[in-house]
């Protein structure tokens, strides 16, 4: 029966009205045919990059901006009319992406080198040889292709967190080895400090061309959920309001479309699950609420368990606090919980590092401040919400096993 019960369910389910038309209009690897409020930045980087289409080699672009303002999906719009043309006029050229946060490929030095000889068309083991000879493999492929490589390597801050700025070096350094193929690197970071850690050789060679991307303000944001949305929907289904409210969350988040676009996609879907056939303010309001908590959620989850035993040392001493909380107490907490799990101690340097990541994230607010002769310290506060907490706890509980 329950089993019937369930066949009807998705039957009912393809009969229903929904009010998408195209929801995919709507995720953030969408392209849409024109790129709004970025054609200064637009035409900067085809500035740069259309020597390649005369075989020559376009310099390194760094391109930095807060999260959600638009530099991924400029550099691929412009790339992918790039290869439109080089295709067209059979020009020998390339685009290879990665996105450093997401790939497993590129949480080591070796593992980027092993994906990009494989996408060169050599095949080669994600671990396993030694990394001189990976890089051995990929120059010999790059010599077989004889052809010009974009390479984007998006939150490319991540790279460098993970693996150190060598692999940068090596990358920058390798059409001075006399390949037949040239590699131009587009370096895309939300953390505009970045380039400014690196070794000055590798600062110098990555941005040889810096592109600012500027926060949308709310009516620029209107006008990309407009356009969104005439793909995305079907007719007369955002009820009065639904963007100018979508548009005054995402400039309140710092400009963030990406935001933007996603608060649109989840109100669609609280509406198409209440078959309400129209989506309301109040369908928002629902959809913020779940959107943060979701988002805090994963971000939590996915962490490695150092990071974990770090929010959970931050987490503990948080209820009995009326004041904020400083590095030097959290690394306190940390040690004793490594002690208690048998996990290997951090420096105290580097549980900073972490602080910081999650400040990134908006888990933690951690301003730097100075004591003086004794230094620098971080005034940490929470930022998870109250009712998120409970399960945040559990699932640091579960994964240091306390």
């Amino acid at each position: 029966m329950a089993e019937r019960g369930l066949e009807m369910f998705f039957e009912a389910f393809l009969k229903k009205e929904s009010v998408f038309f195209d929801k995919r209009a709507l995720q953030s690897s969408y392209i849409p045919e024109t790129i709004l409020h970025r054609e200064e930045q637009t035409k900067q980087i085809a500035n740069i990059l259309a020597p390649a289409l005369k075989g020559d080699k376009p310099s390194n672009i760094f391109i930095y901006g807060k999260t959600g303002t638009g530099k991924t999906l400029t550099a691929k719009y412009t790339t992918q009319k790039l290869i439109g043309i080089a295709e067209r006029e059979k020009v020998p050229l390339r685009v290879l992406y990665i996105n450093c946060k997401l790939k497993r490929s590129a949480d080591t030095e070796y593992r980027l080198i092993a994906q990009l000889t494989t996408e060169l068309g050599k095949p080669v083991p994600p671990t396993g040889l030694p990394t001189e000879e990976i890089y051995k493999l990929f120059l010999r492929e790059l010599n077989k292709q004889n052809q010009n490589y974009i390479l984007i390597l998006d939150e490319i801050d991540q790279l460098v967190n993970k693996t150190g700025d060598n692999v940068l070096y090596n990358l920058t350094r390798i059409n001075e080895e006399h390949t037949e193929s040239q590699i131009s690197i587009i370096g895309i970071s939300n953390d505009i400090m970045f380039i400014d850690n690196l070794d000055p050789r590798v600062r110098s060679s990555l941005s040889e061309e810096e592109i600012v991307f500027p926060p949308y303000n709310a009516l620029q944001i209107q006008s990309i959920l407009n356009q969104r949305a005439e793909t995305a929907f079907n007719r007369d289904v955002l009820s009065q309001g639904v963007i100018e409210k979508c548009a005054a969350y995402a400039a309140r988040d710092h400009g963030d479309a990406r935001r933007a676009l996603e608060l649109l996609r989840v109100s669609g879907e609280v509406a198409d699950r209440k078959n309400a056939g129209k989506i309301t303010i109040g369908h928002i309001d629902e959809a913020e609420g779940k959107i943060d908590r979701d988002r805090i959620i994963d971000i939590v989850t996915t962490q490695p368990k150092q990071y974990h035993l770090v929010l959970y040392s931050i987490i503990s001493l948080h209820p009995n606090r009326s004041s904020n909380i400083f590095t030097g107490e959290v690394y306190d907490i940390y040690k004793s919980l490594c002690g208690k799990t048998s996990t290997s101690i951090l420096t105290q340097r580097r549980v900073s590092d972490i602080i910081s990541e999650f400040d990134m994230l908006g888990i933690v607010n951690a301003k730097v401040i100075s004591k003086g002769r004794y230094g620098r310290t971080r005034d940490i506060s929470l930022e998870i919400p109250p009712q998120t907490l409970p399960r945040i706890k559990n699932i640091l509980e579960e994964s240091i096993r306390i």
